[in-house]
């Protein structure tokens, strides 16, 4: 049961192998709507060792007291969170005031 940000996890097991194996979560917000942001890595069953990290962005809404998830973004490469990375600071540094006040926790 997700009954709390702390319990959801993308770990995943199968077969008594953990096939997403999860290094790290950061909060990002929490209420009835939660965001999280995950780093983890797949296993490879052909190269029998885990993938470099990958990151997912999971969104979950909170009803009848068990978190759910509505939708998911994966990033799936270094490369590509370096480039979100990049966006965000630029668009961050071209409003610095709008910045400051648009922060959102749900």
């Amino acid at each position: 049961m997700n009954q709390t940000v702390d319990d959801l996890s993308v770990s995943y097991f199968e077969d008594g192998i953990e096939t997403v194996k999860q290094l790290d979560k950061i909060v990002l917000t929490k209420g009835a709507w939660a965001t999280l942001i995950y780093r983890y890595q797949d296993w490879d069953q052909k190269k029998e060792q885990y993938s470099p990290d990958k990151y997912t962005i999971r969104r979950y809404q909170k009803k009848n007291g068990e978190y759910k998830q509505r939708s998911k973004f994966n990033i799936s490469s270094a490369d590509q969170a370096q480039k979100i990375i990049a966006a965000l600071q630029q668009w961050l540094q071209a409003i610095p005031e709008q910045a400051e006040h648009t922060e959102t926790t749900d």
